[in-house]
């Protein structure tokens, strides 16, 4: 038992609950699109402030801003704790300069010079008894030069050897301050850590006694601002520029569309006009043809009683013209046009005929050069020339006349001429309607637009010239 429809495809019951939903979305959409177009850019910019405008107003009014009180409990006041003490300042040392007049009999002077330090005690001052001054001269003379420390080497010794010892000393002495260096930034670190581990003790406990004792409090009402709308500002902001993008791009879409619209209609027309021509050719052709070769028919049986030579002649004409006609036919009407070649094909057994049937009155002359036969023509407007030209130009006529078929390239176009030297145009009491020249101007129109031209003048030795001009091409694969 296969399961319901609705069970077996969800995927399919859930686009038809989606499908109005995106139809109404996109048929919105195209209506916001078409209202975009239709205004100005002016007016668009002023309704895009008014937009923000609005927007940063909106966001401070509810429900986008709104005030929220709360009660909270704070503390009114903690149990003091004591500052971490100090640490103890280290001793400081400082060697000042003795003041002016303080001489001390027991001190010292301490010099260094280039030639090193020394430590010589200080003499004795002016005022020393009279007794110390009557001396002797040994005792005068150490009391005058103080003794001091001094270095001197003995005789014999290899300077070379004191001096590397002096060498050695003085990396000794520098080996032994570097480790003091050392030492004493090791004991400033240490101090460091122990100041920092002292605080943190010192933190601890504050944080203890707060909890442990945590105090009287109060409840106080605070009020704050809860908003949520700034975001309406970039959402404004981004409709504007997307409406702006959509206002700049869809008016070159519905130009587009109006322009595909009005080319399908123009094509329809012109195929629809082409149809209605084609059918009235199509038309005068049934009526024409028929008659023509009912006529001709005619013709044939009384000449087989009377003439049966000329009845063979015109009956291998018929032959030709129908078989140089009917073949062709259907693709002319397929393309509109065929080559020049196959249209002579056709009035050569045509005009045949007519010269059988009128005898003496009817003189013919085609001259169209061979390297012309592959010319694109369009289909039986030759024929209709001649057929005017027979029935209202050289039949009315007691005498008859001469029908002559030209084509020649005149400023690069085609020109096919088809000149009688008849009664003239519409002198004869069988003058038609103009109706086959009407149809001819319109086919025209339709394959050429206004590269092709059909013009009717006077014949100067008398009669009709009616010229066809079209653009010349070669149509590849035409008959000769």
């Amino acid at each position: 038992m296969n399961p319901p429809a609705s069970e077996a495809d969800p995927i399919q019951r859930w686009r038809s609950r989606a499908e109005p939903y995106w139809q109404a979305t996109v048929l919105g959409f195209h209506r916001y699109a078409s209202w975009l177009v239709s205004i100005s850019w002016k007016r668009f910019i002023v309704l895009s402030i008014l937009l923000m405008i609005l927007a940063a107003i909106t966001q401070s009014l509810p429900p986008f801003r709104w005030n929220v009180t709360e009660t909270v409990e704070e503390p009114i006041g903690r149990p003091s704790v004591p500052a971490p003490p100090k640490p103890p300042r280290s001793p400081v040392i400082k060697i000042e300069k003795p003041k002016t007049g303080d001489k001390d009999p027991d001190g010292v002077d301490i010099s260094i010079d280039q030639r090193g330090i020394r430590i010589t005690p200080r003499a004795a001052p002016a005022s020393a008894p009279a007794s110390a001054a009557s001396g002797g001269s040994a005792g005068a003379a150490s009391a005058a030069a103080p003794a001091g420390v001094s270095i001197t080497l003995p005789p014999g010794v290899d300077r070379e050897a004191v001096r590397e010892a002096v060498e050695a000393a003085r990396d000794a002495i520098r080996e032994v301050a570097e480790a003091k260096r050392e030492a004493a930034a090791d004991a400033e670190q240490a101090k460091a850590e122990a100041e920092q581990a002292a605080r943190e003790a010192v933190e601890d406990a504050r944080q203890a006694i707060e909890d442990a004792f945590p105090g009287p409090t109060r409840k106080v009402k605070k009020t704050r601002v809860v908003h949520w709308g700034d975001f309406l500002t970039d959402l404004a902001l981004l409709w504007i520029v997307a409406s702006a993008i959509v206002k700049a791009t869809y008016k070159g879409r519905l130009q587009a569309e109006v322009k595909a619209a009005q080319a399908t209609e123009t094509a329809e027309a012109e195929s629809l006009k082409r149809q209605v021509v084609e059918a009235r050719m199509a038309a005068m052709q049934a009526q024409v043809e028929p008659h023509f070769l009912f006529n001709t028919l005619a013709s044939i049986d009384h000449l087989i009683e009377t003439d049966p030579k000329r009845a063979s002649v015109m009956q291998k004409n018929l032959i030709a013209l129908l078989r140089a006609s009917m073949p062709t036919m259907r693709e002319a009407n397929a393309s509109g046009v065929r080559d020049l070649g196959r249209e002579l094909a056709v009035i050569r057994p045509y005009l045949e005929i007519l010269k059988v049937r009128m005898e003496e009155r009817l003189a013919t002359e085609i001259d169209v050069p061979e390297g012309l036969f592959s010319a694109e023509f369009p289909p039986m407007m030759i024929q209709s020339l001649v057929e005017n030209a027979i029935k209202h130009g050289l039949e009315p006529k007691p005498e008859g006349g001469t029908l002559k078929v030209k084509a020649e390239i005149v400023h690069g176009k085609l020109a096919v001429s088809v000149a009688d030297t008849g009664l003239g145009f519409g002198k004869a009491a069988t003058a038609g309607t103009g109706v086959g020249l009407a149809n001819i101007r319109e086919r025209l129109q339709l394959l050429y637009g206004n590269r092709a031209t059909l013009a009717v003048a006077e014949h100067p030795p008398g009669g009709t010239v009616v010229t066809i001009t079209v653009p010349y091409k070669s149509l590849e694969g035409a008959s000769a």
